[in-house]
């Protein structure tokens, strides 16, 4: 009952897609982050500032209050957090109570020295932000290669192209794959090479207690070595009480970007489907319709774009929203943080399912071929473009007289070459046996270009 009860699609109708994103995106993984970090701010003050002296055998049972932390542990934390209600305060005393249980209760009060609860959470969330990251891209990538895949496969196969809906001039069904290959290649590279950033700072960013308290220790110099060793996130040490989350609206604007170019494979390939030029697999057992049992709908693609869009919706709000915050700090941060799981789960899915429609998907060639046939008038851009170079009078003019609103055949086309005064003989054969479906320029050769530079083997 757990599952159909579900209020969030992630738990409920697509929890097989973002069960991976329960570890990172839940209050669990939050929860255990945040004990991380504490862990680490714990030994960093121990082993690089000296603050105590601990022994090998200390430092590996501090360590095993993180390494051994589970569900049971976080719903500890959060019965502690019934009573605080705060949940990072919670946290603390959680930690504090294992030291005293491991016979370490002397320590207990450097947990959470000079931190304010965001030196916590920001870098929780940044390792959340870390981990996440590195799931959505191997998705990024898969679906890349399978596009490669298709672009491979298919290079060679002409297909008219549709500028405003209408005839356009032929292009291959493998170049055009090859486009939102090339697009999705760039912004995943861009992801990928995108700060992290954490703060740890103290209650206004300026280190207020840990100066007074040890004026002879370089805290930014500490605070640096801490989060980019300890934690292995980028250094920031310009901030308020709260992290301005720069680094993470550059990252989901970069999600923006990708989403939204899937979005625009999503609505090309529904569009192909629908004029003919990709069959659907049929699955046995699968209904297309519950009144029309012939049909066989494009669903994976229109899921992907329904979910794309969502997870655009969000991350429109949270690239403004996070870098706003009144004075010094205020907590709106904190509850729009706590749905970065359903940013991660949307575009979790809408990979998944345009993956899926991919896969199901073969090349029409007869209706491909069809459509080229019919549509001789796009050989009108290569002929008036030799009778430019060979300077015909008004030669886009003539072309426009002859092919604009109207159906033409390759006769026409003939009667039409003939009356050239200009253009070499030579040149009107090579017009007269030019085909549609030849019309298609470098397209292979651009598919070879750009699988060579992927090393595609």
């Amino acid at each position: 009952m757990d599952n159909i009860q579900a209020i969030s699609v992630f738990d409920g109708r697509y929890s097989r897609y973002t069960l991976a994103l329960k570890e990172i995106f839940s209050e669990y993984g939050l929860i255990k982050r945040r004990v991380f970090v504490e862990i680490q701010w714990l030994k960093f003050l121990f082993n690089e500032l000296g603050f105590e002296s601990v022994s090998p055998e200390d430092i590996q049972r501090i360590d095993s209050i993180y390494d051994t932390f589970d569900a049971v542990s976080a719903n500890a934390v959060k019965a502690i957090e019934k009573e605080t209600n705060h949940d990072v305060k919670a946290v603390e005393y959680f930690i504090k109570q294992q030291l005293s249980e491991a016979g370490m209760g002397h320590l207990k009060e450097w947990v959470h020295f000079g931190c304010t609860s965001d030196d916590i959470n920001n870098t929780a969330y940044a390792l959340m932000i870390k981990s996440g990251r590195a799931l959505l891209a191997e998705d990024a990538a898969e679906l890349i290669a399978k596009i490669e895949d298709l672009a491979k496969q298919y290079k060679g196969v002409p297909m008219m192209s549709r500028t405003h809906g209408q005839p356009a001039t032929p292009t291959t069904v493998g170049k055009e794959m090859v486009n939102f290959a090339w697009r999705l290649r760039v912004e995943l590279t861009n992801f990928q090479l995108l700060y992290v950033q954490g703060k740890m700072n103290g209650a206004s960013g300026n280190f207020n207690a840990h100066q007074f308290v040890y004026p002879e220790i370089n805290w930014i110099e500490a605070s640096e070595k801490f989060i980019s060793i300890y934690l292995g996130l980028t250094p920031i040490l310009y901030t308020t009480q709260i992290n301005p989350n720069n680094y993470l609206s550059d990252i989901l604007h970069n999600m923006i970007r990708i989403a939204s170019t899937v979005i625009d494979l999503d609505r090309d390939m529904w569009g192909y489907i629908s004029l003919g030029y990709f069959k659907q697999k049929s699955i046995p057992g699968e209904v297309g319709s519950s009144t029309m049992p012939h049909k066989v709908n494009p669903i994976d693609f229109e899921n992907s774009e329904g979910n794309m869009g969502m997870a655009i919706a969000l991350m429109e709000h949270l690239a403004v929203k996070l870098l706003n915050s009144r004075f010094q700090r205020d907590l709106t941060d904190s509850t729009v943080l706590r749905n970065l799981g359903a940013v991660w789960g949307y575009m979790v899915i809408g990979f998944k399912s345009i993956l899926k429609g991919l896969g199901k998907v073969s090349v029409n060639q007869e209706a491909i071929g069809a459509d080229l046939e019919a549509n001789p008038e796009l050989l009108a851009e290569a002929i008036q473009t030799a009778m430019r170079v060979y300077k015909e009078e008004n030669p886009y003019e003539k072309l426009k007289s002859l092919t604009r609103g109207r159906r033409i055949s390759m006769d026409d086309i003939g009667e039409f070459v003939d009356t050239l005064e200009n253009v070499p003989q030579t040149v009107k054969l090579r017009m007269k046996e030019l085909t549609v479906s030849k019309y298609t320029g470098v397209a292979e050769e651009l598919v070879d270009h750009y699988l060579s530079k992927i090393k595609q083997p």
